[in-house]
């Protein structure tokens, strides 16, 4: 798996008018061994001021401190400018579901949000996309991005904010405490579980060295997300500026990730670049031997094929196949278990398209907590599958119509002065992913797949000759890192 890339802008007004900001997140997922790849969020801001944030996701070590991730919300001072709570739900309460093991509720509320909003997110997108078109993304890092971007706002912007990103659904809490257990999911997420895999986050904010911007949200910034400020001068050298930011990030992923900002992106009236970087690097727990992989034809519509290389192996993996949806799924893991691949398959005599629009959280909770550990004989093709897409269109049809307005929004939590002149112009988002054969330790693969192959005559048949949906997730709490779909892994 490789990288992924977000960007919005976001503009500062004048008296009497306001202008855009950008924001980009990157995002980085390598799922093999050899060749690692890349991915960028970024946020801008244009006119009078700009404010510009880059997140990136990659998968191994921590960039959080300890005391965040063992303190109490009593223990840590989030309380930026404005607080939203959002108002009590009408009617019965639901029975509520079982929290996981060890998990806070909130940081399982908060995880189901991230879930809901993928999903929404990905409907979304889909809306406008031909039924061959490969779709991927990382809505980890996309809610990431716009969390930061929470702390500094108010009113209607804040509570739009809230309900897109579905963070209003954790139950009984204001808006401040999101960010005390984003902290507590990233503690989560990026703990390193297994050698053999990696998780590294790391964030920073670089601000105009001629501005001074509002301690609490620096001081949130740095708790929650480790998001430093370090000044520059975007007023007199930008393109210094520029090189200096993406030269921070080229070092916090090993270089796996080049030239973030392109030429230009930064000018005299950018006021703030926030940066949060993501690197995942996962090895299978059960390895495809390079000796079983085949050129066989991946069915992208019933009019066109194309050669894939298919990679082959049988081994026990958690299944089920589910007659009355039309779909079979299977889920692959990373070593050491807490990561792992999940595909949706739609059966032969259904479109990608019908699974899709009837897919919702509820159901592939229901799908995943079916799933059994099953023989399988396995068929899914090596693929890489980049996408990009603008952000802005696809939120603001899902309701987040505020932030991007220069007249309506509302982000004065940002500089010292509590001017409410900022606005988001733009938002991108580029993800990548690469799959193969390579990833794990051949001994354990090879135990693995010796049962398999020539002792179980009932196994079932996993053939990804068509259409598919992915997910990458951490399994204990259902986190949805990246997802996507697979409609033409001919197309790279």
């Amino acid at each position: 798996m490789s990288p992924g890339t977000n960007r919005l802008l976001t503009h500062r007004r004048s008296m009497s008018q306001r202008s855009p900001c950008r924001l980009v997140a990157l995002q980085d997922t390598d799922l093999r061994s050899a060749r690692p790849s890349d991915s960028v969020q970024l946020l801008r801001m244009r006119a009078a001021d700009w404010l510009l944030a880059v997140a990136f996701l990659p998968l191994a070590s921590l960039a959080f401190r300890p005391d965040v991730c063992g303190a109490k919300p009593r223990d840590l001072s989030l309380e930026p400018r404005c607080v939203h709570r959002s108002p009590e739900p009408e009617g019965p309460t639901p029975e509520p579901e079982p929290v996981p093991e060890s998990t806070n509720p909130r940081v399982w509320e908060l995880s189901k949000a991230n879930s809901r909003f993928a999903l929404s997110l990905y409907k979304q997108l889909a809306r406008g996309r031909t039924p061959e078109s490969n779709i991927f993304m990382s809505p980890i890092s996309i809610s990431t991005a716009f969390a930061m971007t929470k702390l500094g706002a108010c009113n209607n912007t804040l509570e739009q904010i809230m309900k897109v990103f579905e963070f209003d659904s954790i139950k009984g809490k204001t808006s401040d405490q999101v960010h005390f257990f984003f902290a507590k999911l990233n503690c989560r997420l990026f703990r390193k579980k297994d050698e053999t895999t990696e998780l590294i986050s790391a964030n920073r904010l670089f601000g105009d060295k001629s501005l001074v911007f509002n301690e609490t949200y620096q001081n949130i910034s740095e708790t929650v997300y480790g998001a430093k400020l370090l000044p520059l001068n975007f007023k007199e050298k930008p393109e210094e500026a520029l090189a200096t930011i993406n030269n921070w990030i080229a070092n916090k992923t090993q270089n796996r990730i080049q030239d973030t900002l392109p030429q230009g992106a930064l000018d005299s009236s950018t006021i703030l670049v926030l940066v949060n970087t993501i690197y995942f690097k996962g090895q299978w727990k059960n390895k495809f031997d390079t000796g079983n992989v085949f050129v066989s034809d991946f069915h992208v519509s019933a009019s066109r094929s194309c050669p894939v290389s298919m990679m082959y192996q049988e081994a026990k993996f958690r299944y089920k196949n589910f007659p009355e949806d039309h779909v079979q799924l299977l889920e692959m893991p990373y070593l050491g278990d807490d990561i792992t691949m999940v595909i949706i398959l739609p059966s032969k005599d259904t479109a990608l398209s019908q699974v899709e629009e009837s897919l919702d959280l509820t159901k592939l909770n229901d799908w995943l907590n079916e799933m059994e550990e099953t023989s399988v004989s396995v068929h899914v093709p090596r693929f890489r599958v980049e996408d990009s897409f603008a952000l802005k269109e696809e939120l603001r049809a899902m309701g987040l119509t505020d932030l991007f307005s220069s007249e309506k929004s509302s982000l004065p939590g940002i500089l010292e002065d509590g001017s409410d002149t900022l606005f988001i112009s733009d938002a991108y988002h580029k993800a990548f992913l690469e799959v193969n054969e390579e990833g794990s330790e051949a001994a354990a693969a090879t135990a693995v797949v010796a049962v398999g192959r020539s002792l179980n005559f009932n196994r079932e048949l996993f053939l990804a000759n068509r259409p598919f949906l992915l997910l990458i997730r951490e399994s204990t709490i259902n986190t949805m890192l990246f997802t996507g779909r697979v409609a033409d892994p001919c197309n790279q």
